[in-house]
């Protein structure tokens, strides 16, 4: 069915939603208390992301797994742009949006959305893989095990990897 729908099937895609809903919702409420002050409800976010998922242009859903991977990258991409908007409103001011303790990725309460969206942006640049991983794994809540399936790698080498761009990531938000 999700390969229906990501084609462009309208009643697929409409077949999916009550069967992911409350995954959905659960991806949803678990970014949001990543990030206090967040412009958005569970609700308002998942149906954002429904409608971003609806319109296309993501890439071929492999299995569930990769499914919520993308639904949660684009929740993330949801309460980025969020932020920058209201960042942007505000005359040269850089608005800081506290989002909460994700000790394992190095980001500490209080330190910004958009700085650690940097962090992932500049690693996407010098090694994509890592951070389709950190994505996956702490953006998607997909288990390391998850994570290898999609990428087609051995468990022990996506916690290797893992490992380190979490160390990268950890030197990055220190030093900004």
């Amino acid at each position: 069915m999700l390969q229906k729908a990501h084609s462009g099937d309208r009643e697929a895609m409409d077949a999916v939603v009550p069967l992911v809903y409350a995954e959905l919702k659960k991806l949803a409420a678990g970014h949001l208390r990543r990030e206090s002050g967040a412009p958005l409800e569970t609700t308002a976010l998942v149906h954002e992301a429904y409608i971003r998922l609806a319109s296309g242009g993501q890439p071929s859903y492999e299995n569930r797994a990769h499914f919520y991977g993308i639904a949660s990258r684009l929740m993330r991409q949801i309460l980025v742009d969020a932020a920058r908007a209201r960042s942007a409103r505000r005359r040269d001011a850089r608005l800081e949006v506290p989002i909460a303790d994700l000790p394992d990725i190095g980001v500490q309460p209080g330190e910004s959305v958009l700085l650690a969206d940097d962090a992932l942006r500049r690693l996407a640049e010098s090694d994509p893989r890592r951070a389709q991983m950190i994505e996956m794994r702490f953006f998607g809540g997909m288990t390391a095990e998850e994570t290898a399936e999609v990428l087609g790698l051995p468990v022990q080498s996506v916690r290797r990897e893992l490992r380190l761009a979490q160390a990268w990531l950890a030197k990055e938000m220190a030093g900004a």
